[in-house]
């Protein structure tokens, strides 16, 4: 299962065998992105004995391989061979590898390897998140100062959501950090919205494999109660969740769109259900829609 976490940074721990960690130079400026993926899924075809280790062991020299070309630019089976410590035949098998899935590829110096534009590929599932990331901060920052309460972006990730970034207004009164952390969908009003702009087919696709576990007495657990949940979303265009993933806890949700008018992500807004009563909800509904719209035609979109 693929779990993002808060974007790579400079010193993070490389020896993940779940995940690839590039650096993309783009002008003056150095984005640390991770491309997340289950690198068993694409059967680079690298020796490995039977045990964990050495399965491990091999994923970890194909990450070194990419990341050397990252740095370098170039480099032959000898330089790599080196550079990792082994033998030239090992070298050339794990750059043969990588090439079969186009994420390296031969220079036009004989025997010089670079990154192939598999990499583009990988980058692609990625960027997006960064962009809303870039482009809904000062929403976020400015809707926490005016609400008062903790503002989130979350996107979906498999049958989960994901909070990619927070922002705790002034009122906050838990420092409860959800950045990173995976939310059922249909226990929280980020989750709800991901879900109600979901084509029908893929909807009930996930929801099939996540459930309708009970997370507190006020969790939605029946699938025709949550349907009727999700229409009142997108004919009102705003999210709710009422103690529905914790006890005390309301929250409000609405729609981010990219530049083609898709739902790719949800602006929320939480905080104690003393205050943020259901009336008070509505009431702020309006702003936290604003805010949304603001990031996505941030992003682009023109609607």
């Amino acid at each position: 299962m693929l779990i993002p976490v808060a974007p790579c940074a400079p010193g993070c721990e490389r020896r993940n065998f779940q995940r690839l960690r590039f650096v993309t130079v783009t002008c003056s400026s150095v984005v640390y992105c991770e491309y997340s993926f289950v690198v068993s899924h694409y059967n680079l075809g690298i020796e490995t004995s039977n045990s964990h280790a050495g399965g491990v062991q091999s994923v970890d020299r194909a990450i070194s391989v990419l990341e050397i070309l990252a740095q370098r630019g170039e480099a032959g089976v000898s330089e790599v061979a080196a550079e990792i410590d082994v033998h030239k035949s090992t070298a050339f098998r794990l750059l043969g590898a990588l090439e079969a899935r186009g994420l390296v590829e031969q220079a036009g110096e004989r025997g010089k390897y670079r990154l192939g534009f598999g990499i583009v590929r990988l980058a692609g599932a990625v960027t997006g998140r960064i962009d809303i990331t870039q482009q809904g901060r000062p929403v976020c920052e400015s809707l926490a100062e005016e609400l008062g309460e903790t503002v989130n972006i979350a996107v979906l990730q498999e049958h989960y959501a994901v909070n990619l970034y927070q922002v705790r207004g002034p009122g906050a009164v838990t420092a409860q950090n959800w950045v990173g952390q995976l939310t059922p969908l249909h226990a929280t009003s980020s989750g709800k919205i991901l879900l109600a702009y979901l084509p029908a087919k893929e909807r009930a696709a996930v929801l099939a494999e996540s459930g309708l576990k009970k997370v507190t007495q006020r969790t939605i657990t029946a699938k025709t109660k949550l349907e009727k949940n999700l229409v009142d979303v997108r004919e009102s265009g705003y999210a709710w969740a009422l103690e529905e993933l914790e006890l005390g806890l309301h929250a409000m949700a609405a729609p981010i769109r990219n530049r083609d008018g898709e739902v790719v992500a949800a602006l929320s807004a939480s905080g104690p259900a003393y205050r943020l009563t259901k009336e008070r909800l509505h009431e702020l509904a309006p702003v936290l829609i604003k805010g949304a719209e603001e990031i996505s035609h941030r992003m682009g979109y023109l609607g």
